[in-house]
């Protein structure tokens, strides 16, 4: 396994982006959508657009990646809008390696706490254990946000500076 990280995307990761989500199973076209937007306001304004990235190559080829940056007009709070590894690659500690990078880089910018936000379906029982080992804790619960059914689930972690 040759991994290699970078921070800086480039045009080919937006539809690389693309295909990494809709290989996980977990993500509606609109959701896709936004997320390829994020690194293309990322190449249009640089660190002015306000995303921050870690991607995770191996062999070439997408692995994961992390997307976050500040809250804005909340000092010291970061969102970390996605993270996603490749369905191949799953189990292997790629995700928490990538979240790790996201909270290092969020400290170096002054962060204080890191937020996250997913679905309350059943099918992302993974992903909110996944957060819960990397130690988030849930925050806030906001019944049928995103529809009927699917709560927002929002998960916190503080750094101890």
């Amino acid at each position: 396994m040759d991994l290699f990280f970078r921070d800086c995307p480039g045009q080919t990761d937006i539809p690389a982006v693309r295909g990494l989500l809709a290989g996980t199973g977990f993500f509606r076209a609109d959701e896709m959508d936004v997320a390829t937007e994020l690194v293309a306001e990322r190449l249009a304004k640089g660190s002015a657009s306000g995303y921050y990235f870690y991607f995770a190559e191996e062999d070439g080829e997408l692995a994961g990646y992390v997307c976050f940056g500040p809250i804005p007009c909340a000092i010291g709070s970061f969102d970390l809008y996605w993270v996603a590894v490749d369905k191949r690659r799953q189990g292997r500690g790629l995700g928490l390696r990538l979240v790790e990078k996201c909270e290092e880089s969020a400290r170096n910018m002054g962060g204080r706490r890191v937020f996250i936000e997913t679905s309350g379906k059943p099918q992302y029982l993974p992903t909110r254990r996944f957060y819960r080992r990397a130690g988030y804790v849930e925050a806030a619960r906001l019944k049928d946000f995103y529809g009927q059914g699917d709560d927002k689930i929002v998960y916190r972690k503080d750094f101890h500076l």
